[in-house]
């Protein structure tokens, strides 16, 4: 017998018992399909948190508090809350003419109660300096951020992100209006664009002061030498070249050493490609957790195929018995059966492969049809816009690789699944598969 013989042979089997076709393909199908959209999904995710890791500029360096010798990949993470950087450093390294610089800003982030007349919520609230918005390209949907000479006069001026401004002036601007952050009243002089508030980094539900404000103002927090303490300087180099990242790391460390006349290094230096680099191994471990999970299903499938292969091969007995009787081999029986497993496992794949790249299609179209909404219409729910999970949050990507990866198992699954119904017709007796009734 002739693989095309057995692929007839198959089809005509699989025709004869439509609804039990169907409902075996109907395992596979969703097996496959639930594969494709969460691992479409997840690498969806990966690509967006580096899209938006990259919006900020890929020539940043990151001096943070702490011993571990790479801020993202864990490795020693040793006194990584002990607050070892000031302000006074940020100075130094301003001062300190380290070729390859173009700006410097430190930064410090603390939780805080903001409270208006119309609402109060908790929130992340960043003191930083002017010089913030330039190195991340923060956009405004109203009014302005703070300037160099509120950051010398510590002003009590605040930009809210879109969230917070709606959540707090429902029913009024949030410009110009007045809030109460700790025990300090702070004017509001902008509020940021949305940029989903669902996605990684975002700053809808983030508010901005001078970082001078924060430190003498709101929560003073000093070194035992009376510096101002910081909990990150941020460094935008000239460009992304290795060898300039490179020189400005050993630059700085040797002035950050010296400051500081610590025996061991008490700071990490990191960089956006380190960033990158971890979150697409996290990420990268997220999706093959997705689709691990997803391949659950295929497993039920593949049973599923055993099992109507089972019954397939009680009910084809008679059959068996002729073939065998008139000359057929045990390799020909089997792989009678192999065929038919396959082309149903295959068969449920495709379906499955296209079934998924269409709910991957559909979910990043959905997005696409209410940001152009939310962009004719203007926001739905005050500046933060409509909060909806599609808009700027969910996103997929599908590629070529979870497809073919689907596929494939979906063969081996046909493969494995096939077997033993497959031998099992194979060492019938003639004699006694004639006489089956």
């Amino acid at each position: 017998m002739t693989p095309a013989d057995g692929l007839r042979m198959a089809v005509r089997a699989l025709v004869a018992n439509k609804l039990r076709t169907a409902l075996t393909l109907l395992g596979m199908i969703i097996g496959v399909a639930a594969v494709i959209t969460l691992m479409s999904v997840g690498a969806g995710v990966q690509a967006s948190i580096e899209e938006r890791i990259r919006s900020a500029g890929t020539n940043l360096l990151f001096v943070n508090p702490g011993a571990n010798r790479n801020q993202f990949s864990g490795l020693r993470d040793r006194r990584s809350s002990v607050q070892t950087l000031t302000v006074q450093d940020t100075e130094a390294i301003k001062t300190a003419n380290i070729p390859g610089i173009t700006l410097v800003y430190p930064q410090r982030s603390m939780s805080g109660a903001l409270l208006s007349s119309e609402g109060a919520v908790q929130a992340q609230v960043t003191g930083t300096t002017e010089a913030y918005a330039v190195t991340t390209g923060v956009n405004l949907a109203e009014g302005a951020f703070f300037t160099n000479g509120d950051v010398n006069e510590k002003a009590r001026v605040i930009v809210l992100g879109p969230t917070l401004a709606e959540d707090l002036f429902p029913d009024t601007d949030a410009v110009g209006a007045t809030l109460r952050l700790d025990k300090q009243h702070f004017t509001v002089i902008g509020v940021v664009e949305s940029d989903g508030g669902s996605s990684f980094m975002s700053r809808d539900n983030a508010a901005f002061i001078p970082l001078s404000a924060l430190t003498t103002r709101v929560r003073p927090q000093k070194t035992s030498s009376g510096d101002d303490v910081v909990s990150q300087i941020v460094v935008q180099l000239v460009d992304e070249d290795e060898a300039t990242i490179a020189t400005v790391k050993q630059g700085i460390e040797t002035l950050l050493l010296s400051r500081h006349d610590s025996a061991e290094q008490d700071f990490s230096i990191g960089s956006q490609a380190d960033l990158i680099e971890t979150v697409s191994e996290i990420t990268g471990v997220m999706t093959v957790f997705l689709g691990s999970v997803a391949g659950i299903s295929l497993l039920v499938g593949g049973i599923g195929i055993m099992n109507i292969m089972l019954v397939s091969v009680t009910e084809r007995t008679r059959e068996i018995g002729i073939r065998k009787a008139i000359g057929a081999k045990r390799r020909d029986i089997m792989s009678q059966f192999m065929i038919e497993a396959v082309a149903v496992s295959l068969g449920g794949g495709v379906v499955g492969a296209l079934t998924g790249a269409g709910i991957s299609w559909s979910v990043n179209k959905l997005g696409e049809v209410q940001q152009a909404a939310a962009s004719v219409s203007g926001p739905s729910s005050g500046p933060g816009g409509p909060r909806s999970p599609f808009a700027g949050g969910l996103t997929t990507e599908l590629t070529a690789e979870p497809i073919i990866l689907a596929l494939t198992v979906s063969i081996i699954i046909g493969l494995v699944f096939g077997i033993y119904p497959a031998a099992r017709a194979s060492r019938l007796s003639p004699i006694e598969a004639l006489r089956y009734e």
